[in-house]
């Protein structure tokens, strides 16, 4: 089928020169030349074989049947642009902005996400880069996944998300043999592998067991809990992590529990937001969605 209606720039350029009556305002509003809005009247005028406009003065005045032909197509192209803006407006509130600790991110969240977008293909995730004293207040960022206990300022709303339990990794070959790891009490003749950040992680553990100790000085200490893991793999020592952050290194076999007592602590990851901020569809998604994945890991 043949197509007459005139492109979308052209019927754009004439409508916003007839509601203004001048071709230079109308290149001023459209950001175009005002040579762009003479030639795109002058195809159109062409293409309909009409005057659409006469000049009185400075002013571009229409034609009887430039008058008929805009009152005949405006309420067109106010439909189209309804519909487009309505089209970007869902698409920009379809989109999720979150900061994820790069631990968590790359260990636990980034596995999961093909599942998220399986379920919610219009869906948009955008990470924004993590900082560790960020207030979380920024209004740029929808939610911020962070560590904390189960206490949180009153401005902030926190929904305990996973990371509380911790275990004793070992290598599978220390399960073996007779001087294997059977017990909590065999782990303190193991040199002791630190996280920086949390070292007290090993006491809780021994206390969490009902394990007496004494004094516990770290063998080497290391920032990161991937550091930590290949440590172990290498025969550093054992350390106690979040299970969280180790269920592929689990999986894969690299390392191993040493003894299966989990304990629970107090510490874990909330995923965050202002309290008294409405949650979009697209968060309120994601919330039920990260939670159900949890409840899923801890199953």
């Amino acid at each position: 089928m043949r197509i007459r209606s005139p492109s979308l720039s052209e019927l754009h350029a004439f409508a916003t020169a007839a509601r203004l009556g001048s071709f230079s305002q109308a290149a001023d509003e459209l950001h175009v030349t005002q040579g762009a809005i003479s030639r795109a009247i002058a195809r159109l005028e062409e293409h309909l074989a009409l005057a659409l406009f006469t000049r009185e003065g400075r002013r571009s005045v229409l034609t009887a049947t430039g008058q008929s032909y805009l009152d005949a197509i405006a309420p067109a192209i106010a439909a189209i642009e309804a519909a487009t803006v309505a089209l970007q407006t869902r698409r920009t509130e379809r989109t999720l902005r979150l900061s994820v600790p790069p631990t968590l991110f790359s260990h636990w969240l980034i596995p999961r996400l093909p599942d998220f977008h399986a379920q919610h293909p219009d869906t948009t995730l955008s990470f924004a880069p993590y900082r560790r004293d960020d207030p979380l207040q920024a209004p740029e960022i929808d939610a911020w996944l962070r560590v904390g206990t189960r206490e949180w300022p009153r401005h902030i709303q926190a929904d305990y998300v996973v990371g509380r339990e911790l275990v004793p990794i070992c290598r599978p070959a220390d399960l073996q043999g007779p001087h294997a790891i059977r017990t909590a009490q065999d782990l303190l003749a193991r040199p002791l592998l630190f996280h920086t950040n949390y070292p007290d992680n090993w006491a809780a553990w021994f206390q969490g067991v009902g394990c007496a100790h004494p004094p516990l000085a770290p063998a080497a200490d290391f920032e990161l809990v991937a550091l930590l893991v290949q440590a172990v793999i290498a025969g550093l020592g054992v350390a106690v992590v979040q299970h969280c952050l180790v269920e592929k290194d689990l999986a894969a076999g690299r390392i191993a529990i040493a003894v299966p007592q989990p304990v629970v602590i107090d510490r874990g990851y909330y995923l965050c937001q202002p309290a008294g901020r409405a949650a979009s569809a697209a968060l309120q998604d994601f919330r039920q969605w990260l939670l159900a994945q949890a409840h899923l890991g801890a199953g």
